[in-house]
């Protein structure tokens, strides 16, 4: 009986520590690789001028070609993003990541102007979509808490460096009227990024889905002159974002 016990228990301390190694001894390499899949939603965190109710004049047609504004929002529009993961074991519980990613994502800002009367006699609304197509550059420091059989938990934060491909002729407008012209984003912007997120091991792989927040440190549209740039101190580009990360 008392071997059956022992075999039994051997046995058991066995399938444990078999367990313990799930994710294809991920933990024990220096340098991982992976990808991942996200879902985005962006919005613009906007500053107006004091003067931003103010209808805008167009000093080449000596006319004003809008009415005054009645407020100016930026509501959240979806994206997505796919990318590849460069992770760096430093210490036990201690990552660090690089995880470059191409992100496919709208920034929409509306404008609601009063009643149409003296001057543009259309419809009181207009809305700006900035299409963009952004090349990500995060590097963030993981911190991770001990692994608790096939499951632990982290959270990382970071700068992240975003670069625009838009094409130049795509963004063209000189030729357009000023109701007509386009809101327009900078090519590049740095941005703090902080979120958490929970590493769980299968038996080849680990899976880690991942919640962040990302907001940009400067400005990132360009302030032309036209009816959508002008009334804008500033806007900053605030992401939420979730990914699942595979390694």
């Amino acid at each position: 009986m008392k071997k059956l016990l022992m075999l039994l228990i051997v046995i058991s301390l066995s399938k444990m520590g078999w367990a313990q190694n799930w994710g294809g001894g991920i933990d024990d390499e220096k340098i991982n690789w992976g990808f991942s899949f996200q879902y985005i939603s962006a919005e613009l965190k906007l500053v107006k001028k004091p003067n931003w109710r103010s209808p805008f004049y167009d000093p080449e047609l000596g006319a004003y070609v809008t009415d005054s504004l009645s407020s100016i929002v930026s509501p959240p529009t979806p994206g997505f993003g796919i990318g590849f993961l460069v992770s760096m074991n430093v210490f036990p519980n201690f990552d660090v990541r690089f995880t470059p990613t191409l992100v496919f994502t709208d920034r929409t800002i509306d404008y609601n102007y009063v009643v149409p009367g003296t001057y543009n006699p259309t419809a009181p609304t207009a809305q700006r979509k900035i299409q963009t197509t952004m090349v990500d550059w995060p590097l963030t420091l993981k911190l991770k808490s001990d692994r608790i059989m096939n499951f632990r938990a982290y959270m990382l934060g970071g700068l992240k460096y975003s670069m625009d491909l838009t094409s130049g002729k795509k963004n063209n407008d000189d030729s357009a009227a000023p109701v007509n012209k386009l809101l327009k984003s900078k090519q590049n912007f740095l941005s703090y990024e902080a979120g958490l997120g929970f590493d769980i091991y299968f038996e080849w792989f680990k899976m880690s889905p991942e919640f962040k927040l990302s907001y940009s440190l400067s400005d990132v549209i360009k302030h032309d002159s036209n009816p959508y740039s002008n009334p804008l101190e500033k806007a900053k580009l605030r992401h939420f974002t979730f990914s699942l990360f595979f390694e």
